[in-house]
């Protein structure tokens, strides 16, 4: 099945986000069992780790010419397989940054309880990722995406806000400093480990999810393992048996958790993390009726109808919207043809080419035009101006010629 490109981006990181926001529901029936962070963190990789084995086990199985996970989660899945050398960097720095989200998400579950206050704290994660592009990607975001990025973060400070009216310093730490940093390592090592090439093909995002979660599951051992060591509790113990008094809940959080990471970093393979972040976002909208639910049955405490606190958290999912809506209206993608003069080394001209901010592909070809660079950029007149004058700034190039794309597609 052949779907556009930004179609299937949106697709994948707004069914991510559903299954979040449900997810949740689940994690606060857990907290009620499980009232310390580190064994729920632990457990939860434990089961992870299980199910994603499992998975991707399944998804190897071949079926007419392709593998189950080819033709149902991921066109680029083949089979199950070892990390090669050339992911382990990334792997490591996404298992930590795994580790270190999820304690903190737990943490915070813990103090706060209720999931639409929960998970729109942590989208404030966006400007981190904005910041971090800015500094280590050739494609610094333009003033469209900070903007965008600005005005879904403020609506997810919004959206955060206790219907009861109550702010906790504690909450806001834990996003700040535990949260948001290892959503930052997760999201910007997972896109790089999507983009890269295995065997000269496309990474897939079962592989990924399978090895990012055993590499969390490690480093969360050892971060329980040294507080169990300070502080003289058996919390690495505790997990194992709370495994098995609470397996059906948390076979259901396992499963879900692998489709929603897969999803997401699918996503992540198309879009910046920024982006795909800003999108995700919309988990802010799917978790209000399963606070609704967990309140009418008991979980939390009873949502309040303050009309003030109810405007100003649905002022937040309005900005969370138009945020997402600006990302989507303003990405423009083209293929610019070139022609090049005799007499000059074709390498030096392509990493010139590459140079050019807003390019991301660079192919020497043969025909009738010598290179074709891929083009994507957030402001078409201030992009398509800037690019133009790079181009003829190259005295190697003896003519181009702009293409915009109108629609793109991809195996869905």
């Amino acid at each position: 099945m052949k779907i556009r490109k930004k179609y299937l981006f949106y697709l994948l990181a707004f069914t991510s986000s559903i299954i979040a926001a449900l997810l949740t529901g689940i994690d606060v029936i857990l907290e009620q069992y499980l009232k310390n962070p580190w064994v729920l963190g632990l457990t939860i990789f434990y089961i992870g780790v299980l199910m994603s084995f499992i998975f991707t086990l399944v998804f190897s199985i071949p079926y007419k010419g392709k593998s189950l996970g080819a033709r149902t989660i991921d066109p680029t899945f083949k089979r199950i397989r070892l990390f090669k050398r050339v992911e382990l960097k990334y792997h490591l720095l996404a298992g930590a940054g795994n580790a270190i989200l999820t304690l903190g998400y737990f943490a915070l579950l813990i103090i706060i309880k209720d999931p639409s206050i929960v998970l729109p704290f942590s989208q404030v994660v966006i400007l981190y990722l904005v910041i971090i592009e800015s500094v280590t990607e050739k494609n610094t975001p333009t003033l469209v995406e900070v903007q965008s990025s600005i005005i879904v973060t403020f609506g997810a400070i919004l959206g955060s806000i206790s219907l009861s009216g109550t702010i906790s310093l504690q909450a806001l730490a834990i996003v700040f400093l535990v949260i948001n940093p290892g959503w930052v390592l997760l999201s910007i090592n997972q896109r790089k480990l999507k983009t890269i090439r295995i065997d000269n093909k496309p990474n897939d995002a079962i592989n990924i999810r399978l090895w990012n979660v055993i590499f969390a599951c490690l480093f969360c051992a050892i971060f329980t393992l040294i507080f169990d060591y300070l502080n003289g509790t058996n919390n690495l113990i505790e997990a194992v048996y709370s495994l098995f008094n609470q397996f059906g809940w948390l076979i259901l959080v396992g499963s879900g958790t692998f489709f929603s990471f897969v999803f997401y970093i699918r996503a992540l393979g198309i879009g910046k993390a920024s982006v795909t972040q800003a999108v995700r976002s919309s988990v802010i909208i799917f978790t209000i009726p399963v606070s609704i639910t967990l309140a009418y049955f008991g979980y939390i405490d009873p949502i309040t109808t303050d009309p003030v606190l109810v405007l100003i958290k649905l002022i937040g999912i309005i900005l969370i919207i138009l945020g997402i809506i600006s990302f989507a209206l303003t990405l423009v993608k083209a293929y610019i043809f070139i022609k090049l003069k005799p007499g000059y080394p074709i390498e030096k001209t392509m990493q010139k080419l590459w140079d050019i901010k807003g390019v991301n592909r660079v192919c020497a070809v043969a025909g009738e035009y010598d290179v074709i660079i891929k083009i994507r950029t957030r402001t078409l007149l201030k992009g398509y101006e800037n690019i133009l004058r790079k181009l003829e700034s190259i005295e190697e190039i003896k003519d181009f010629k702009w293409q915009s794309v109108l629609k793109d597609w991809e195996n869905i």
